[in-house]
Protein backbone atom coordinates (compact mmCIF):
# COMPACT_ATOMS: atom_id res chain seq x y z
CA UNK A 1 0.00 0.00 0.00
CA UNK A 2 2.69 2.56 0.38
CA UNK A 3 2.95 1.86 -3.61
CA UNK A 4 -0.10 3.69 -4.18
CA UNK A 5 0.56 7.16 -2.84
CA UNK A 6 3.51 7.08 -5.34
CA UNK A 7 1.88 5.86 -7.87
CA UNK A 8 -0.71 9.28 -7.54
CA UNK A 9 1.98 11.74 -7.18
CA UNK A 10 3.22 10.71 -10.49
CA UNK A 11 0.05 10.35 -12.32
CA UNK A 12 -0.55 13.97 -11.04
CA UNK A 13 2.51 15.00 -12.24
CA UNK A 14 2.30 13.53 -15.68
CA UNK A 15 -1.19 15.21 -16.10
CA UNK A 16 0.40 18.71 -15.19
CA UNK A 17 3.02 18.30 -17.76
CA UNK A 18 0.55 19.73 -20.20
CA UNK A 19 1.20 18.92 -24.48
CA UNK A 20 4.18 18.86 -26.47
CA UNK A 21 4.76 23.20 -27.18
CA UNK A 22 6.37 21.69 -30.68
CA UNK A 23 2.65 20.33 -31.52
CA UNK A 24 1.59 23.54 -32.33
CA UNK A 25 4.02 23.68 -35.39
CA UNK A 26 3.77 20.05 -36.65
CA UNK A 27 0.91 20.81 -39.26
CA UNK A 28 2.63 24.30 -40.19
CA UNK A 29 4.25 24.33 -43.62
CA UNK A 30 5.36 27.95 -42.67
CA UNK A 31 6.87 26.98 -39.68
CA UNK A 32 8.73 24.22 -40.54
CA UNK A 33 10.39 26.01 -43.44
CA UNK A 34 11.37 28.45 -40.88
CA UNK A 35 12.64 26.22 -38.70
CA UNK A 36 14.68 25.02 -41.81
CA UNK A 37 16.31 28.26 -42.16
CA UNK A 38 17.20 29.02 -38.72
CA UNK A 39 18.72 25.85 -38.35
CA UNK A 40 20.61 26.45 -41.87
CA UNK A 41 21.44 29.65 -40.99
CA UNK A 42 22.45 29.67 -37.51
CA UNK A 43 23.03 25.84 -36.67
CA UNK A 44 24.58 24.38 -39.45
CA UNK A 45 26.11 27.00 -41.05
CA UNK A 46 28.93 26.95 -38.47
CA UNK A 47 28.40 23.43 -36.49
CA UNK A 48 25.93 20.59 -37.22
CA UNK A 49 25.24 19.66 -40.99
CA UNK A 50 22.45 19.16 -43.29
CA UNK A 51 22.14 15.73 -44.56
CA UNK A 52 24.39 12.63 -44.26
CA UNK A 53 27.86 14.85 -44.33
CA UNK A 54 30.50 13.76 -41.46
CA UNK A 55 30.85 15.82 -38.80
CA UNK A 56 32.60 15.90 -35.44
CA UNK A 57 29.57 17.34 -33.83
CA UNK A 58 26.59 14.91 -33.32
CA UNK A 59 24.54 14.29 -35.91
CA UNK A 60 20.52 15.44 -35.34
CA UNK A 61 19.32 13.22 -38.21
CA UNK A 62 20.14 9.98 -37.03
CA UNK A 63 17.78 9.56 -34.35
CA UNK A 64 20.31 9.20 -31.86
CA UNK A 65 19.65 12.43 -29.16
CA UNK A 66 22.51 12.07 -26.47
CA UNK A 67 20.94 14.79 -24.60
CA UNK A 68 17.30 13.16 -24.55
CA UNK A 69 14.36 12.93 -27.57
CA UNK A 70 11.43 14.58 -26.20
CA UNK A 71 10.81 18.07 -27.28
CA UNK A 72 11.25 19.26 -24.09
CA UNK A 73 14.93 17.60 -23.86
CA UNK A 74 16.08 19.15 -27.35
CA UNK A 75 14.40 22.70 -26.33
CA UNK A 76 16.87 22.92 -23.01
CA UNK A 77 19.85 21.63 -25.14
CA UNK A 78 19.13 23.96 -27.12
CA UNK A 79 18.14 26.84 -24.82
CA UNK A 80 20.84 26.02 -22.63
CA UNK A 81 23.76 25.12 -24.66
CA UNK A 82 26.24 21.95 -23.50
CA UNK A 83 28.47 22.48 -20.70
CA UNK A 84 32.10 21.30 -21.39
CA UNK A 85 31.32 20.95 -24.54
CA UNK A 86 31.20 23.89 -28.40
CA UNK A 87 27.16 23.95 -27.62
CA UNK A 88 26.18 27.20 -27.13
CA UNK A 89 22.96 28.10 -25.43
CA UNK A 90 20.66 29.99 -27.48
CA UNK A 91 17.86 31.18 -25.46
CA UNK A 92 17.28 34.73 -26.37
CA UNK A 93 19.50 34.80 -29.33
CA UNK A 94 17.29 33.45 -32.00
CA UNK A 95 14.92 36.88 -33.60
CA UNK A 96 11.87 34.91 -32.73
CA UNK A 97 13.15 33.57 -29.70
CA UNK A 98 11.38 30.03 -28.59
CA UNK A 99 9.17 29.97 -30.98
CA UNK A 100 12.10 29.77 -33.31
CA UNK A 101 13.70 27.06 -31.14
CA UNK A 102 10.19 24.93 -31.31
CA UNK A 103 10.26 25.50 -35.05
CA UNK A 104 13.94 24.11 -35.44
CA UNK A 105 12.36 21.03 -33.12
CA UNK A 106 9.89 20.68 -35.74
CA UNK A 107 12.26 20.51 -38.59
CA UNK A 108 14.90 18.38 -36.72
CA UNK A 109 12.12 15.46 -35.71
CA UNK A 110 10.61 16.20 -39.90
CA UNK A 111 14.00 15.39 -41.31
CA UNK A 112 15.09 12.57 -38.50
CA UNK A 113 11.54 10.33 -39.75
CA UNK A 114 11.15 7.45 -38.78
CA UNK A 115 12.60 7.42 -35.24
Amino acid sequence: MKLLPSVVALLTLQSCAGPDPASEYLEDPEALARGEAVFVGTCSGYCHVVGTAVGDVPDLFDCVWVHGSSSQDIYNTISNGVPGSRMIGFADRLPDGDEDIWKIIVYLKSEASGC
